[in-house]
């Protein structure tokens, strides 16, 4: 399978558990929202802990909300949490050297508990979450709009089907 049509497959499976629940858009896109911004902020491991309860408390999609984390899994973090520990650095005013993100990093893919997370130093923690919540002061609002526009329009276009299958059927009567 080429790159291309595992691409187009890929965003068609995403596209249909977006649309797919029936619920409100608002609720749906919330709930979406809600997932990216803890994949961005909460670390690996411990995004579907907070996530999946934060849905009921905001009334959110859980699906979204589970879904939602996917940013961040075993094959995206080896990029998004180096890159987000630069930034955040750089947010906190405490720029770290790449390589000390990365020799820390690389510890903590080798031992992915929380004890390693809790024994890296702080600013690469402090880092970490400065980063997070730059990037998810990015993509959560880019998330609950593009999830609410993409609700919207199938709801659009479902609501014109069924109608005119519904005069289509007055039509033949």
């Amino acid at each position: 399978m080429n790159i291309k049509r595992w691409l187009k497959t890929k965003y068609l499976l995403l596209h249909s558990k977006i649309v797919s629940e029936k619920s409100s858009p608002e609720y749906i896109a919330r709930g979406w929202a809600l997932g990216m911004f803890c994949g961005c902020v909460i670390p690996l491991g411990l995004q579907l802990i907070v996530s999946i309860p934060a849905s009921f408390i905001l009334k959110g999609s859980k699906t979204g909300a589970i879904f939602g984390t996917f940013i961040t899994n075993q094959l995206t973090i080896f990029i998004i949490y180096p890159i987000q520990c630069l930034v955040g650095s750089y947010v906190i005013a405490n720029p770290l050297s790449f390589h000390k993100i990365k020799s820390d990093m690389t510890e903590l893919f080798n031992d992915p508990s929380l004890s390693t997370l809790f024994s890296l130093s702080g600013d690469l923690t402090a880092a970490f979450f400065a980063g997070g919540l730059l990037l998810a002061a990015i993509t959560t609002p880019l998330t609950y709009f593009g999830v609410l526009s993409i609700v919207r329009e199938y709801h659009k276009i479902h609501e014109l089907r069924k109608m005119k299958h519904q005069h289509s059927d007055k039509i033949q009567k």
